[in-house]
């Protein structure tokens, strides 16, 4: 007898449908899986074998032939494992009913448990769209499901549950639809821009960047703060919108960094990775084509702390994304295509023993050694910053000082009241941010007068600029325009946009 039960495969962010269809016929007893699985799927034999044992059902001493279509893409993972039971409970007659247009997803223990998995939220809208509408998941993958309209979804604890489920005997109940608006009422952070003493310069260009999405690198001694700024910045973001948490939370669902108790990332991501990071690392990669630190903080910021420390094949990785705002992730296995829309965020000191330009400190540095150092960022990837800020060393009267700082809900507010402005003028264009702009959006967007060209003229001649640092320097002054509620780009608006370059 043939059974055919329906589950789901990923690609990156991308869904297959996957038919896993089951043939019992007598012969010398087998249990043989075809269709270009991977290690974990052909061990799921073994899995379900124990798991339907467990569950009360048998496995009949017959040949046992199970398809996993379309036999030409490459499969890989154990979410296949409670398809796979459904359809061989089926076909041995273990289990009558019918499981048309039920999508099973769920990776079986020994015991028959159900164990969580990674990528299911994806999974539930990659298949959304293909007009799968009903899905069987496991318990602990509920309210991540939750968050997904439009379906029917039922969350089981084990392989017993789901068989008295589809019998009639025991039907599960039907996992209810959350809220994300009142989720994200709830939002929380362990850091506020009013506990950062000082630093009034740095704070100002950290909210031109924030505003207009732009990059920006903080140069400056050990201890001035350079971290801490960098961590306020998720806190002076716009609030997630639900597509924009339904997109992060993909990308994190299938790294399987998906908090159980959340379901749905509603924090601005703020990645740090660790200096020693490769470059795979970065990108992604791997047997499995996992998202990499660039895609884990899309929508978010990507913090590179002690930037110079970083491998140079690491750092130049960055470029492309930084650009594109997405990277194809290219292996033997094959490609995929992740979203890589970040703000870079990167701190270095001056020197490499951090003293130059201090007036209490000594620089025990070489001018070859300093050159050395900075040259450690290459130029294309520094064309590529558009803020350049020197944060100063913190006096002690600053460090006591008891007047109220701006706090970091009042600075969003502003941000959110600027990009608002940017959303207005981008509706047609399919961006959303200034630093989004190509030179199509720069030349209709930002008239300059013959004053800001002047000015612009002799900045680029002067400093030696590239014409990408030249856009940069108008996508800047845009954002600072706007922020002041200007139509036009002012000179001033210029010139504080040139200063933030050097």
């Amino acid at each position: 007898m043939i059974s055919k039960v329906q589950s789901y495969a990923l690609s990156g962010l991308s869904g297959i449908p996957t038919s896993i269809e089951v043939d019992v016929a007598n012969g010398l007893p087998a249990f043989e899986i075809v269709g270009m699985g991977d290690t974990a799927i052909k061990e799921s034999k073994e899995r379900v074998r124990s798991a339907i044992k467990n569950s009360g059902g048998a496995i009949p001493a017959k040949r046992i032939t199970a398809n996993f279509a379309p036999a030409f893409i490459k499969k890989s993972g154990s979410s296949f494992d409670l398809a796979l039971a459904i359809g061989l409970l089926s076909a041995t007659s273990q289990l009558n009913a019918k499981c048309d247009g039920v999508v099973f997803l769920g990776e079986l223990s020994l015991d028959g448990g159900l164990r969580r998995l990674s990528g299911v939220l994806p999974t539930l809208i990659a298949a959304r769209e293909n007009g799968f509408t009903e899905f069987v998941i496991p318990e602990d993958n509920a309210k991540e499901a939750s968050f997904v309209n439009g379906v029917t979804v039922y969350a089981a604890k084990s392989l017993r549950q789901v068989i008295d489920h589809l019998s009639g005997l025991s039907p599960l109940p039907q996992i209810r639809a959350n809220d994300f608006a009142a989720v994200r009422e709830d939002v929380r952070y362990d850091t506020d821009m009013s506990l950062v003493k000082g630093q009034k310069v740095a704070k100002r260009a950290l909210e031109v960047a924030v505003s207009g999405g732009h990059n920006i690198l903080f140069v400056g001694a050990p201890g001035t703060g350079k971290t801490m700024l960098a961590k306020c910045i998720p806190t002076i973001m716009p609030d997630m919108t639900f597509e924009e948490a339904l997109e992060t939370t993909k990308i994190h669902s299938i790294a399987g960094l998906l908090d159980d108790e959340e379901g749905i990332v509603v924090k601005r991501p703020f990645r740090s990775p660790h200096h020693t990071a490769s470059a795979v690392a970065m990108t992604g990669g791997g047997t499995t084509l996992r998202p990499g630190e660039i895609s884990l903080a899309h929508n978010g910021v990507l913090f590179l702390d002690e930037m110079p420390e970083y491998a140079r094949s690491t750092l130049e990785s960055l470029r492309q994304p930084l650009e594109d705002g997405v990277i194809t992730v290219s292996r033997a296995s094959g490609n995929v295509k992740y979203p890589s829309n970040f703000i870079l965020c990167g701190s270095m000191n001056p020197c490499p023993c951090g003293n130059l330009g201090s007036e209490d400190k000594p620089c025990t540095c070489t001018p070859s050694q300093i050159a050395k150092y900075n040259a450690r960022i290459s130029g294309p990837l520094l064309d590529r910053i558009d803020i350049k800020i020197a944060v100063d060393e913190v006096k002690y009267s600053e460090l006591t000082e008891n007047e109220a700082a701006e706090t970091s809900e009042q600075i969003r507010r502003r941000v959110n009241r600027t990009r608002k402005i940017q959303a207005e003028r981008f509706k047609n264009d399919g961006i959303l941010t200034n630093a989004d702009m190509g030179e199509r959006e720069i030349n209709k967007y930002c008239k300059l007068s013959d004053k800001c060209e002047n000015i612009l003229k002799n900045a680029y001649n002067s400093l030696h600029l590239s014409p990408r640092a030249r856009s940069r320097i108008i996508k800047v002054a845009r954002t600072i325009a706007d922020m002041e509620l200007f139509d036009e780009i002012s000179p001033a608006n210029i010139l504080e946009a040139i200063s933030y370059r050097h």
